[in-house]
């Protein structure tokens, strides 16, 4: 044979594998965009929803339904990405995967059909979105795993990073999307997935194919019970929490909230001692002991609590003060705060791909480092804003914090995958995921308690006299202060007038002048009314983003060194 055919051959046997790479990188990418989308949607979408199911924002009991709409799905997500990414492991990456594109697409079909009304409507919403988080879960863990074998180590970057920026622009363009479908039918923030599901799922199966190694082994089923149910106990005693209970703001010193807390603590020690004597672990510990990975992952979830924790405040201080302020009727504010967050998603577009590539010749420790501490400055700059702010700052400063998530992200998701040998990658992809998901959970139960913080103490002073100065009788004015501050927050987020819901029931207003009837119940007084006591909140939880932040960043560039760049060069002496 000569040298010629022998070059042919390998031609022609790499070409194949070429072409396989792109199409595992367009498969995973509308994969993880996908899960990434359904994350948000529903946080915009959540107005015209509970509009369309006939459920009270403010009625007693129905704040649970609301934060499990949010929740739910991310709290599902972090707990099962962990042992999807084992299985995947074990029986097959891309097994795992289409199986998951199946269980998506059913539940989105699901979610489109409501038959229901009331708070029986929100159950199926709930627990068809679980099931929705179960597919999502199988396509993000391994995601990350199927592109890790599928590229060479030097574009491993790039790919990582179109799919990492994938997952987060589906989490940024959901915020836009919701808005927009929820203005025609909220039924439609669900049935945008059905055609792109069940197109992808006969895609998957018919072009992905199994070209790493799988580890077999046994399922340890100690380790994935002590870590489902301790995790799942820590967020939901967490959701728990932000409802209040026995006369206070909050739930947490609610006897169910300190119960499942504590237990699922204690469960997540017995997890970390069970791996540690298991001759096939859920979670090879001995991955912690890479720098580079555990720094990467703390890095991403001290991230991840930031930018969740942020999207949440910012939609509620445009749509419960910026807006109303501004002329904006309340059933408008969802859709325009969608529209008003778009530089927010621009310059997250802008920024991720370029890091990815860049991450691949650059090294990734300097992009993630200076992203993580850019993301912070932008906290530095919200904070200082008054809360009748000039947009072209605001949209700059959401602008820079876009492109700060987009040079943090793909990098250190590069950093994380390959640092860690082949045969670990669909563990090590669900853990990253696990931390990315557990971080975006936990960002609103942690920002909601430190803003509930800072209402509490002079939300309904300021209530009570507010109301008092337009005609309102002390003792009225006393009932309706006592609004707890997080069903405050809730309803100024689905678009609600508090002050005219919870006054058109008494027979206050038409005692009232007309001037006074108008005021109250007018776009202006409410946002007036609670500005000053959320600026207090927005202080503490901007401050916050911007120590974690802090943080992020000092882990990421503690992370290098000798063995932790080694480790990440070659991780694997088969590569």
């Amino acid at each position: 044979m000569t040298a010629r055919q022998i070059t042919e051959g390998a031609r022609q046997q790499q070409e194949p594998t070429s072409r396989y790479k792109w199409a595992a990188l367009t498969n995973t990418t509308a994969a993880v965009f996908m899960s990434g989308l359904d994350g948000s949607i529903v946080l915009i979408a959540l107005p015209a929803i509970f509009r369309g199911i006939h459920l009270d924002p403010l009625a007693p009991g129905n704040i649970a339904y609301l934060l499990w709409m949010i929740m739910g799905y991310r709290l599902v997500q972090a707990v099962l990405t962990v042992t999807v990414g084992r299985l995947g492991d074990m029986y097959g990456r891309v097994k795992i995967y289409n199986a998951g594109f199946v269980v998506f697409t059913i539940a989105s079909v699901l979610l489109s059909f409501d038959p229901l009304v009331g708070g029986h409507a929100a159950m199926w919403l709930i627990g068809w979105r679980v099931l929705q988080a179960v597919g999502g879960s199988m396509l993000t863990a391994n995601s990350a795993a199927i592109l890790t074998d599928a590229f060479p180590a030097n574009q491993r970057g790039f790919a990582l990073g179109v799919n990492q920026v994938a997952a987060l622009a589906g989490m940024f363009i959901g915020l836009v999307a919701g808005g927009l479908l929820a203005a025609w039918d909220w039924r439609a923030v669900f049935w945008v997935n059905v055609p792109v599901g069940i197109f992808g799922t006969i895609w998957a199966y018919r072009t992905l194919r199994e070209t790493g190694r799988r580890g077999g082994g046994r399922i340890d089923w100690w380790g994935n019970l002590t870590f489902a149910v301790g995790l799942s106990s820590v967020l939901i005693a967490v959701t728990f929490g932000l409802q209040p209970h026995g006369g206070h703001a909050m739930g947490w010193t609610n006897p169910l909230v300190l119960g499942m807390g504590i237990g699922g603590l204690a469960l997540l020690v017995a997890f970390v001692l069970i791996e540690q004597r298991v001759s096939a672990p859920m979670i090879p510990l001995d991955v912690f002991r890479v720098r580079a990975f555990t720094a990467g992952n703390l890095a991403s979830l001290a991230i991840s609590i930031g930018r969740g924790g942020m999207q949440f405040v910012l939609i509620i201080w445009l749509q419960g003060i910026w807006l109303p302020l501004h002329g904006y009727d309340y059933s408008e504010t969802p859709l325009w705060a969608g529209i008003f967050m778009l530089p927010l998603t621009v310059g997250f577009l802008i920024a991720g791909p370029v890091s990815g590539y860049l991450s691949d010749r650059v090294g990734s420790r300097g992009l993630a480092t200076g992203g993580a501490w850019l993301f912070g400055a932008s906290f530095v700059g919200l904070l200082l804003l008054p809360i009748d702010f000039d947009y072209w700052i605001f949209a700059l400063l959401i602008l820079i914090n876009g492109v700060s998530s987009g040079m943090f992200g793909s990098p250190n998701s590069s950093s994380i995958m390959g640092s860690v040998p082949a045969h670990q990658r669909g563990v090590a992809s669900g853990v990253r995921s696990t931390f990315q998901n557990t971080g975006t959970a936990v960002s609103i139960a942690v920002f909601f308690a430190l803003m509930v913080a800072g209402l509490a103490s002079s939300l309904p002073h300021t209530m009570a006299t507010g109301l008092q100065q337009q005609g309102v009788s002390a003792q009225v004015a006393g009932e309706v202060s006592t609004l707890p501050p997080v069903a405050t927050l809730f309803a100024a987020q689905l678009g609600e007038n508090p002050i005219a819901h919870l006054l058109q029931p008494s027979s206050v207003l038409p005692t009232l002048s007309a001037e006074q009837q108008q005021t109250l119940t007018g776009r202006e007084f409410f946002p007036q009314l609670i500005s000053g006591p959320f600026h207090s909140g927005l202080m503490i939880v901007f401050g916050f983003g911007a120590t974690l932040a802090l943080l992020a960043g000092v882990a990421v560039l503690r992370a290098g060194g000798p063995a932790t760049k080694r480790s990440v060069e070659n991780p694997d002496p088969e590569e």
